[in-house]
């Protein structure tokens, strides 16, 4: 059974090594049919066509990633959190967290939106990789959660 902590320890490499632009150990996290997927949850900013993607493959992947990655502020730091396994088997597992990510403007640590994260990771003879990873940004400005995703 994939074991939550290793999909903790998995997740926290990839954002390191994506702020870092450690494209190779990127690559390395990845299965050779993976999909990656990220958009803003509204269209409304500037920079929404920006952060949008929806690729397959890890050579497509990673020619994505590379060049958001050094288009992109750095230092950029991206902090994951409530890691956590939705569903598992022995060979994949589904989890889900939350991403807060920072950079610095005029010396000042400034925020940019984070979001939500969801993906699968499958058990290789090399350990964990991914196979799936969504991304959705956090822009729409904050309201009742009944206004937004109704009673449930």
């Amino acid at each position: 059974m994939i074991q939550p902590a290793a999909v903790q320890n998995l997740m926290g490499a990839w954002w390191f090594n994506y702020d870092e632009g450690n494209f190779d150990a990127l690559a390395a996290m990845l299965t050779e049919d993976c999909h990656f997927t990220v958009r803003t949850d509204t269209d409304t900013v500037a920079w929404a066509e920006f952060a949008r993607a929806d690729v397959r493959n890890r050579d497509e992947v990673m020619t994505w990633q590379k060049q958001h990655r050094l288009d992109s502020p750095y230092p950029l730091r991206h902090h994951g959190s409530n890691v956590h396994v939705v569903e598992a088997n022995d060979a994949e597992a589904s989890f889900a967290s939350y991403i807060h990510v920072t950079h610095v403007v005029d010396e000042m640590p400034a925020g940019i939106p984070g979001g939500v994260v969801r993906g699968v990771v499958r058990d290789g003879a090399d350990g964990l990789h991914l196979a799936e990873l969504h991304v959705v940004l956090d822009t729409m400005t904050s309201q009742p959660m009944s206004a937004v995703v109704g009673e449930r």
